[in-house]
């Protein structure tokens, strides 16, 4: 879906994207490798290069990355890499690129003020569905939930609108 968003609609993701890649007990994890898009090779902290063997596994959609058995043997920091191994092997699916790109994007001033935008936005949906009960929609057809879906929000502008107009004050008896 994000490579769909990306690629073929030319839209950026500023959605946050899990990463299970996470170890623990000191060894080093995938975002500790870097990948060369333009060789389409890793590259372990002491410099080794991982290459791909050219055959996709899991469903065809995945490449192992692979150093060399002499890479591994002269290795100092290999007991933090694959310590339990017995060679150093990167799974990366084909679609990770996206996945990439919008992890890279998060990072950025612009993803974090999107995603304020977001939730004042997901606010108003949660108040229409909570306060306005809107969580089913009462109408039949696409016409008939467009309009159900425009009269909340109108009553939801009103609502906002008459908290805006200050009250008059009373007049003295």
């Amino acid at each position: 879906m994000l490579g769909w968003l990306a690629y073929e609609q030319g839209i950026e993701p500023h959605v946050s994207v899990s990463d299970r890649s996470a170890r623990r007990g000191g060894t080093f994890q995938r975002s500790d490798f870097t990948f060369d898009h333009a060789g389409d090779v890793y590259f372990c902290t002491a410099g080794k290069m991982l290459a791909a063997n050219g055959r996709l596994v899991n469903d065809e959609t995945t490449l192992l990355y692979r150093a060399s058995t002499y890479d591994r043997r002269a290795c100092r920091p290999k007991g933090r890499c694959f310590p339990n191994a017995p060679a150093h092997k990167i799974p990366r699916s084909r679609f990770e690129g996206a996945p990439d790109m919008a992890r890279e994007i998060m990072g950025s001033q612009e993803a974090r003020a999107s995603k304020r935008q977001g939730k004042k936005i997901e606010m108003l949906f949660a108040h229409l569905k909570r306060i306005l009960k809107l969580d089913r929609l009462r109408l039949r057809g696409s016409n008939g939930a467009r309009d159900e879906f425009h009269l909340a929000a109108t009553a939801q502008n009103l609502r906002k609108m008459a908290k805006l107009i200050p009250m008059p004050e009373p007049l003295p008896a």
